[in-house]
C-alpha cells in the first residue's frame, strides 16, 4: 500500500480514471502510482508510457492476471 506522511499534499477525488484497470503493456493515461490488483505491487509511471510486460513480476494462480490501477495521480501543468 502506498504510504504518505502529510495528508495536506493529497486531495480525494471520485474521478473515473481511478476505476480503470490496465493490462501489461498498456499506455497509462495519467502519471502517478499504479498498483497491481492481484498482488499489491506498486510502480510509479508517467503519462503515455507503457506499463511493464506480463513477466515483470510473477503471480500465483489465485492472484490472477496482472492488472494495474491508478491509486495516486500526479498533477502537472
Amino acid at each position: 500500500m502506498a504510504l504518505f506522511k502529510y495528508n495536506h499534499y493529497f486531495t480525494q477525488t471520485s474521478h473515473g480514471n481511478f476505476d480503470n484497470l490496465h493490462g501489461p503493456g498498456a499506455a497509462v493515461p495519467d502519471s502517478g502510482i499504479y498498483r497491481c490488483e492481484g498482488c499489491g505491487h506498486e510502480i510509479a509511471h508517467t503519462k503515455n508510457n507503457i506499463l511493464p510486460p506480463q513477466n515483470h513480476h510473477q503471480h500465483t494462480q489465485s492472484q490472477g492476471t496482472v492488472r494495474w490501477r491508478l491509486i495516486a495521480a500526479s498533477q502537472t501543468s
